[in-house]
């Protein structure tokens, strides 16, 4: 037997007032939900800052590394020049090792020289990634605490919501398919989740622009689905819709 339009509604507008009381239980959480989301994203943010850091210190400390390779380098030349400068034949041969004494006794000093500006990068990495870590401990501390209302506030209203979850289910299956469409796409883009509406006081229960008059009546009459105008909505006569009224 095919629903009519007054069947339609009436199933419809049953599952608006499911709906719209699930929406009053969960903004009983109010912005917790929101506030533990953008806490979790905002600690992933630093965490990666962090890790970020780390990998800029460690690969610093193999400049460093490298640095330190060098110098030992230059330092066995050294000795190994400085012994061929004992035993050389001629003045040609002792200002030849000198020289290459010099050019080492200058790698050293660069060596060193990068050394320090590496430690120094080093340290105020460093600091930064202290400052950030008390930043995180922070953060942290406010999420465990946002996280402890949540949960609080979830056990207080879970009982209460699965049942209302059931019901929603069990209600969106007497709905004409392609109504319940239609209701989820409208209650999707309302920042209140009604799709539903009845007529108060010649306008539309949703965004409150006036229903013409022969509207009205073929409302009233509910042989056809009667879409606001102005809001996208679906109307319904006040017998027949019980969902609360509020502004959008």
């Amino acid at each position: 037997m095919e629903l009519t339009i007054a069947d339609k509604l009436e199933a419809l507008s049953k599952l608006q007032e499911i709906d719209s009381e699930l929406d009053e239980l969960r903004k009983l959480r109010g912005d917790l939900p929101d506030e533990v989301r953008d806490l979790e994203d905002e600690i992933a943010g630093i965490e990666k800052r962090v890790s970020k850091f780390q990998a800029e210190i460690d690969s610093v400390n193999e400049e460093i590394e490298k640095h330190k390779l060098n110098k030992k380098d230059s330092e066995k030349l050294i000795l190994k020049y400085k012994d061929q400068q004992m035993n050389v034949r001629n003045n040609r041969e002792f200002d030849a090792i000198s020289k290459e004494l010099e050019l080492q006794e200058l790698e050293i000093q660069l060596a060193d020289k990068r050394i320090r500006e590496a430690d120094f990068k080093i340290k105020t990495k460093q600091q930064e990634i202290d400052e950030v870590h008390a930043n995180l401990d922070t953060k942290n501390g406010m999420l465990a605490q946002k996280k402890s209302e949540l949960d609080k506030l979830v056990v207080e209203s879970q009982e209460e919501e699965e049942k209302l979850l059931k019901q929603s289910d069990k209600q969106a299956k007497k709905v004409d398919e392609r109504l319940l469409k239609a209701y989820h796409r409208i209650r999707n883009s309302t920042k209140n989740g009604l799709a539903v509406v009845a007529i108060d006081r010649g306008a539309c229960g949703g965004c409150f622009n006036v229903v013409p008059p022969q509207l009205q009546a073929d409302i009233m009459d509910k042989l056809k689905i009667i879409i606001c105008e102005h809001c996208g909505r679906i109307l319904a006569d006040a017998d027949t819709i019980k969902v609360h009224r509020k502004r959008k």
